[in-house]
This record gives C-alpha cells, structure tokens and sequence, in this order.
C-alpha cells in the first residue's frame, strides 16, 4: 500500500488541514463505492481514528485553521465524534475554535465565531474542561462580548437540556381552578 500513496486517513487530515472539500469529498465517495450500506460506519471509523502526529482529529484541524467548509461537510457525517479530546491539551473541537477566534483581528471576530456557531449548532458541548480545566467559555478574550455570550448561552442549554419548561398556548388543561 506505501506504492499507492496517501492512506485514507493522511488524506482526510490533509483536507481538514486545508480546508480542501474536494479531496474530502473524493475520499467520502470512494467509501460509499466500496463499503455499500456499510458506508457510514466506514467512514464515521476513518473520520474518528484518524489523527495527526501530536493528536489532533480531523475536527480539531479544521477548527484550528478557521476551515469553515470543511468543518460544515464533516459534521454532516454521520457517526462522528464531535467532543473528542486532543492529545496535547485536551482541548476539544470547541476549545481549538475558541483559540483561532482569540488569534484574529478584532475585526474578524465574527469569522471565528461562525466556526463556534457550527460547532455548538452540532452539538458540541461548551462545558467539557480540557487538561487545564478551561472550558471554551473561559479561553474566550475577554472583549469579545459576542462569543462569550453565544458559549453562555449554549452553556445554559446544554445544562437545562429538556428541563426547560416550555409555554403551552393550548389552552386551560386538566383541573386548573377556573371558576366564575
């Protein structure tokens, strides 16, 4: 197989690495052609064990590099692990979005909370702590006043899950005291 070049899994950093849609969608493809109804088992396996050399996922490569597309065609994938940890730090996906955002201009705030934004839309969980005990939340700078609310506010959901109570505008139920 060395004879055949990049393996399945080299590739699939290198698209996340460098926010390459196609060569991730070549490899996508190849898996449905030869794995069938298999597929998504597949390619969830390829997509979760595939690692760089100091232990970042494909997840955490296209957060680092603010990988916006990539990022949206992976977590399409069906299977795929979206809080998993890195070797180094800890940190998840959430974690090394939160960093990238810190290293732009303020100007370009808002490009780095799109790759918060689609990370926490697929359901990463903002309260995970890395080795540090951070959470994203607390890696945020300080001035950016609209990422720290988006993690708050994602915190709060995560947190209340199902047990918000939600307001139901069906009318009165049960034996509510109505009386006249």
């Amino acid at each position: 197989m060395a004879d055949e070049g990049a393996s399945p899994k080299e590739i699939v950093l290198e698209a996340s690495r460098r926010n390459n849609t196609d060569l991730l969608h070549d490899v996508l493809e190849q898996f449905n052609k030869t794995h069938g109804k298999k597929a998504p088992e597949a390619i969830a396996q390829l997509l979760n064990s595939a690692r760089d050399g100091i232990g970042m996922g494909v997840l955490h490569l296209a957060a680092v590099g603010g990988n916006y597309d990539v990022l949206d065609l992976l977590l399409d994938q069906e299977g795929l692990e979206i809080d998993e940890l890195d070797r180094m730090d800890k940190d998840t996906p959430l974690h090394k979005a939160v960093r990238y955002t810190n290293e732009l201009d303020k100007a370009n705030w808002d490009v780095g909370q799109q790759i918060v934004d689609i990370l926490i839309d697929a359901g990463c969980d903002p309260r995970i702590r890395n080795a540090a005990k951070l959470r994203p939340f607390d890696l945020v700078d300080p001035r950016n006043k609209e990422l720290r609310t988006l993690l708050q506010q994602a915190e709060y959901s995560m947190t209340m899950g199902d047990d918000v109570v939600q307001e139901d505008d069906d009318g009165p139920t049960g034996s509510g005291s109505e009386s006249d």
